[in-house]
């Protein structure tokens, strides 16, 4: 009888943790056609995140959607990758803090108090950004896509690595292209070409590697059928969002369990990775004009992207020279059901008084 009850009480427990699962899985937003920046899309190591007004830190989950004025930092061993605009990722490494001053898209804005962030901005070549990001030496905005890198010495300096793409100072609206180091201190800077010991690649860089070829990946495995039903479900949703002026959505794959960026059509086979990775899955709206209410989405190979029919008929092997003759829709103001953010867990979390503490 007492095995019997054992086994009972451990089918409950089990019963339990499934639904727990299941509970927290519904809980992630599958297409989210993002007004604001600031979804935790990897934890690693130990993480910790003090939301703003409050002075304590609680343990940073994937499941977090950060907020103006909400603070993170990370241990020895902690990493932490947070979605900025639609196709811009912020990767943090071990022993930094960041505040996320301002999430909008229009204001983003990233405060690096300490330690290395690593900005991996993907897009066409003629797509404008505005990241900014503040450290005690500087502030600096990003303006193109490509691959940045920013580590602080707090009452020391600021060293600014651009791979890639191209970043305007805001105190001196000088503009540094790829290829380039500034060091910050006081208030002035020196800047460089990159030498051969700034190209090797440390853990840091290798992890960022890595979580880019990941989330191509998974913008490679969506499935084209359930992205076509659910993009059917959600028509209204995507006629808004491309009167936002978003270059794509963010959309998340369970089979990765992780957001991965989802372009629109324009721009189309220029999308990737400045890493190399390609994004082959996008999606175009048309029958009402760019961003009409009709959508479909066009897989594409893990060798490129398939270009969509010209005049909204179902021709996959067609490639058009420019894209289709289409007029915009007016512009309209977003409203609250465009942007749907994760919800955070249920219940309260760990409460630390010392720092962060490892992620359950």
């Amino acid at each position: 009888m007492r095995k019997a009850s054992t086994s009972l009480h451990l089918l409950v427990a089990t019963l339990l943790v499934c639904a727990g699962f299941v509970t927290a899985e519904a809980q992630r937003e599958r297409f989210v056609v993002s007004a604001k920046a600031g979804g935790i899309n990897a934890v690693s190591g130990q993480t910790g995140v003090q939301p703003q007004g409050s002075t304590a830190w609680e343990q940073l989950t994937i499941k977090d959607n950060l907020e103006a004025g909400d603070m993170v930092k990370t241990g020895r061993d902690g990493r932490v990758e947070m979605l900025l605009n639609p196709g811009a990722y912020l990767r943090v490494g071990e022993n930094s803090e960041f505040e996320l001053t301002n999430n909008s898209l229009e204001n983003l804005e990233v405060r690096l108090i300490k330690g290395t962030a690593i900005v991996e901005a993907t897009g066409t070549e003629n797509t404008e950004l505005m990241i900014n990001i503040t450290t005690p030496h500087t502030k600096m905005a990003i303006v193109r896509r490509g691959l940045y890198r920013v580590n602080v010495v707090p009452g020391d300096a600021t060293e600014l690595i651009v791979r890639k793409g191209r970043v305007l100072l805001s105190d001196s609206q000088i503009k540094v292209k790829g290829g380039r180091k500034l060091i910050f201190s006081g208030h002035t800077f020196s800047m460089a070409k990159l030498e051969k010991a700034d190209k090797e690649k440390d853990a840091i860089e290798n992890w960022s590697k890595e979580r880019a070829e990941t989330v191509a990946k998974a913008n490679r495995r969506i499935s084209f059928r359930d992205l076509n039903m659910a993009l059917a479900s959600f028509s209204d949703r995507w006629s808004r969002g491309f009167s936002s002026g978003s270059s794509g959505v963010w959309i998340f794959n369970p089979r990765f369990q992780c957001y991965t960026f989802l372009p629109y059509y324009f721009g189309w086979g220029s999308w990737g990775s400045p890493y190399g990775g390609s994004y082959s899955n996008a999606f175009y709206g048309y029958g009402s004009g760019y961003g009409g209410r009709t959508v479909t989405a066009y897989p594409g190979s893990s060798g490129g992207s398939t270009p969509p029919p010209s005049n909204g008929g179902n021709s996959p092997g067609y490639t058009p020279t420019q894209p289709p003759n289409v007029s915009p829709r007016p512009t309209r103001e977003p409203d609250a059901g465009m942007h749907e953010p994760r919800q955070r867990p249920v219940g309260p979390r760990s409460r630390i008084d010392t720092g962060p503490v490892p992620p359950r």
